[in-house]
């Protein structure tokens, strides 16, 4: 496995054979637009946008960014909603072999300055929305050279310093086809709990293998060269397997862009909402209205929403058709059995609880069906995954030890210019690289994992180690409580206090701190319990579902 150089560049990305090095997805998805052409690429609020003109429009964006001097190597920022314009300027940095950047869309100026500074952007597609921002943050970012405006209109007109998205691909002529590497690179920036925004650096190959399963569901491997693409693609079509993506949470973050990649890349389609932040009964429209198959979501910050939109229209006589569901995927959060049992009462399909992250993906998997329930944070390990001890030594079964999960096999070479935080999670044992993004977990007799929690976010309260998800899961066990984060809050006995943040099940409801802690007592060990619980209207939560723990120490008191 190739490792970052000194400077943080990918020292793999100068090869240029593509069998040697593994597929480019952009020569992935051009064999798929040769193979599938008039087959649906892109949907969104009822428009299809097919393969051949998936392709062509990011042809002519590649000529567009390579006529402004955007080529190999240069990072391409995604500062976007989601929508065509997100997959288009992936597939458009793919073709030039430029390396695709994700912008948390929340960030404000001092963060999204850092995060073009540190990717060392040259480029931004940005949505209008966004301009007053970026405007803001532009004199300290001499490097960052093109800009692209999405979505201006005469109310929101495209600011001078950029050029307009859609007249730019319009008057372009499709940039011809180059040859490229494997290597080339896709930065998933990830803010995590602690610290600064880092860079994740996944090879293209990487990302590639890391769709096996999609490409199983035809009973194929991963292809390697072209005509394999082109192949598979043909058979999903002809045997109708084609997925039909709708990735609920943001495509800036990990869990929606990795899936949607795996999606085209076996000649599939990707739905987007149009709204521009989630709505429960326009995700059950589009499942309905676009024979929607599979769904991304994260954990039980989407499902409970979906699941009171479900209960909703069916009360009103109205009742959403989501037969065409074959597959809820969720990733990076607790998804509570509950809420798992609650939709399979909707929808006949299958549950996949997977846990993953920025820095690598196939660490634990949990599969629920109507006949087949799971536990609450009871994972099997994947093929590639280890639960090893800071020595790295496994850990044994049965033992009750905490260890950290780790996953090899196609994972990220590291973070963009941080050598120490690569060291800190990418790390050799037994001669092979393992992602160890500090994710703690046991393994039980049966050989499956209990997940505990992120280490990041660790509570230490008088000696002991407490795992907020774990005491957040319990909380959400009572009736009354809608959502939850718990944190530390500095305590001159504990050290730490257990602190809960907590939000009613429903608006208007009393929400008794006493009894959760009762609660709480019930079923977890008492130094585990919340020494205090804060109420109230409700949890603040990141766009893709993640837990906000900045915010909840700062309700806490912190």
């Amino acid at each position: 496995m190739s490792s970052p150089a000194a400077d943080g560049t990918n020292s793999a990305t100068d090869g240029m054979s593509s069998t040697a090095d593994g597929m480019n997805l952009a020569t992935v998805w051009e064999a798929v637009a040769d193979a599938v052409g008039d087959a649906p690429a892109l949907l969104r609020g009822g428009r299809v946008t097919t393969w051949s003109t998936f392709e062509q429009r990011a042809a002519r964006l590649a000529e567009v960014f390579a006529a402004n001097g955007i080529g190999h190597d240069a990072k391409v920022a995604c500062y976007l909603y989601n929508g065509d314009e997100y997959l288009e300027t992936t597939f458009a940095a793919f073709k030039v072999r430029a390396v695709p950047v994700n912008v948390n869309y929340r960030y404000l100026e001092a963060e999204l300055e850092y995060l073009l500074d540190n990717s060392d952007a040259r480029a931004v597609v940005f949505d209008v929305d966004f301009a007053d921002r970026l405007a803001a943050v532009r004199p300290r970012l001499a490097d960052l050279t093109l800009y692209l405006c999405v979505g201006a209109d005469a109310e929101r007109p495209c600011p001078p310093w950029a050029f307009d998205y859609e007249t730019a691909v319009a008057a372009a002529t499709p940039m011809a086809r180059i040859e490229r590497s494997g290597n080339d690179l896709w930065f998933l920036y990830t803010g995590g709990t602690t610290g600064m925004p880092k860079g994740v650096m996944w090879p293209h190959r990487n990302l590639l293998q890391t769709a096996a399963a999609t490409f199983s569901v035809v009973k194929a491997s991963v292809p390697t060269d072209p005509r394999q693409v082109a192949a598979t693609a043909r058979t999903f079509h002809e045997r109708h397997k084609a997925v039909r993506l709708l990735p609920a949470a943001p495509l800036m973050h990990g869990t929606s862009a990795i899936t949607a990649i795996a999606v085209l890349s076996a000649g599939g389609s990707v739905v987007t909402l149009a709204s521009r932040s989630f709505d429960a009964d326009e995700l059950c429209r589009t499942v309905e209205r676009d024979r929607v198959t599979q769904l991304t979501i994260v954990g039980d910050a989407f499902a409970a929403p979906i699941l009171r939109a479900l209960e909703r229209a069916s009360a009103a006589g109205r009742p959403y058709d989501l037969s065409p569901l074959k597959v809820i995927v969720s990733s990076g959060v607790m998804w509570s059995q509950t809420a798992k049992d609650e939709l399979l009462q909707w929808c006949d399909a299958t549950l996949a609880d997977t846990l993953g992250s920025s820095e690598g993906v196939g660490f634990a998997s949990s599969v629920a069906k109507r006949d087949r329930p799971a536990t609450t944070a009871r994972f099997s390990l994947g093929e590639h995954a280890r639960v090893f001890t800071e020595s790295g030594d496994e850990v044994a079964p049965g033992s009750g030890e905490q260890g950290l999960l780790a996953v090899g096999g196609p994972i990220p070479i590291g973070y963009y210019k941080d050598p120490d935080a690569t060291a800190g999670t990418f790390r050799t044992f037994g001669g092979r690289i393992w992602s160890m993004p500090g994710d703690h977990a046991t393994v039980e007799t049966d050989g499956t994992i209990t997940l505990l929690g992120r280490g990041s976010v660790c509570i230490n309260t008088g000696g002991e180690k407490v795992y907020p998800e774990e005491v957040e899961e319990t909380l959400k066990l009572h009736p009354m409580v809608g959502d939850a984060n718990v944190v530390g809050v500095p305590d001159e006995r504990w050290g730490q206090a257990v602190t809960a943040v907590v939000s009613p099940a429903s608006a208007g409801s009393a929400v008794e701190p006493d009894d959760l802690v009762e609660h709480c007592k019930q079923h977890l060990a008492g130094y585990k319990c919340p020494k205090r619980v804060v109420v109230v209207d409700e949890i603040e939560r990141g766009p893709n579902g993640k837990a906000d723990y900045r915010w909840a120490a700062r309700t806490a008191g912190v």
